[in-house]
């Protein structure tokens, strides 16, 4: 386990962070982000420091060598990023405009499982960067993204701000709920809610939960995919569920589908092509292309 899943492991407990800025100019973003840390409640400690050095990739690497908790950067551009093992890794929804613009059953698998319209409701109980979020709510969807980890709910929602001000993301943003908690804990309080009203109704709940590294390879060929600089940070703050924690988690997200009537409800889980079953549980149906899978479980 590394130190930042350590420092992560307390839900409750504080996360002490560093932050490191270029300019004197830049006090109302840092002031900015204490607002946004104290709007939201996220559990984290933030200490501000001017950097009296160039960001250069050589002081990157060196930052993450020493560093003992972890550390966000606001550059040159106001842009905020977590620094890890020397790079900085940030949602950057704007790289997925093509994507999300022509995104459609044809060409994104995720849409095909999930089968969304504009007056669906579904859960993302494991945002991430995001990007799949992103996806989901370019068919019109209203999408409630959960994140456990109080560094990752920061930089979405600093996302989601800075992209809030472009005016051909407006609405997209204006779909997504950002919040941070634990999918379990989050499901929960569904369930022990009495209110059942329509305007509740989830739709669909979709896992894309942690897996070993190891499982984006065949184990008979060694080949698969390669694992992007995200999904490598992502395994600093988050380790697999274990087999009992899959069951939980997969049990919960049939309870929440299954609470409303509608006429019908599904879970989406997301893995690599290679990767084992959610809980060895037997899905309804798989879509899948040479990368990755998504397994449907209907309800």
């Amino acid at each position: 386990m590394s130190s930042l899943q350590q420092a992560s492991k307390q839900a409750n407990a504080f996360m002490q962070c560093q932050l490191l800025y270029v300019s004197e100019s830049q006090q109302d973003q840092v002031d900015s982000l204490q607002v946004l840390i104290e709007q939201h409640r996220l559990p984290i400690e933030l200490k501000a420091e001017l950097s009296v050095d160039k960001l250069t990739q050589k002081r990157r690497q060196q930052l993450s060598q020493i560093a003992i908790q972890p550390i966000l950067l606001l550059d040159d551009k106001n842009k905020l990023s977590w620094l890890s093992d020397g790079l900085s890794v940030a949602p950057e929804w704007d790289k997925l405009q093509r994507r999300v613009v022509s995104a459609g059953r044809k060409s994104e698998l995720l849409l095909q499982a999930a089968k969304l319209t504009s007056d669906s409701c579904i859960i993302d109980a494991t945002a991430g960067f995001g990007h799949d979020s992103l996806i989901l709510g370019s068919t019109g969807a209203q999408v409630i993204m959960l994140e456990q980890q109080p560094l990752m709910a920061l930089l979405l929602l600093v996302e989601q701000q800075r992209m809030s001000a472009l005016p051909n993301w407006q609405k997209l943003m204006s779909r997504l709920q950002i919040i941070n908690t634990d999918a379990l804990s989050y499901f929960e309080r569904l369930e022990a809610d009495s209110d059942t009203s329509e305007s509740n109704v989830i739709d669909v709940v979709y896992l894309d939960p942690m897996f070993p590294e190891d499982s984006y390879q065949d184990s008979k060929t060694g080949k698969g995919a390669k694992v992007g600089k995200h999904m490598q940070a992502l395994h600093q703050l988050a380790s697999p569920p274990t087999l009992d924690e899959e069951c939980q988690l997969l049990i919960s997200a049939k309870a929440v589908v299954s609470k409303y009537e509608q006429q019908s409800g599904r879970v989406i889980v997301k893995r690599s092509q290679h990767a084992p079953l959610l809980a060895s549980q037997q899905p309804n149906e798989s879509w899948h292309n040479e990368a990755v899978r998504f397994d449907g479980y209907f309800v």
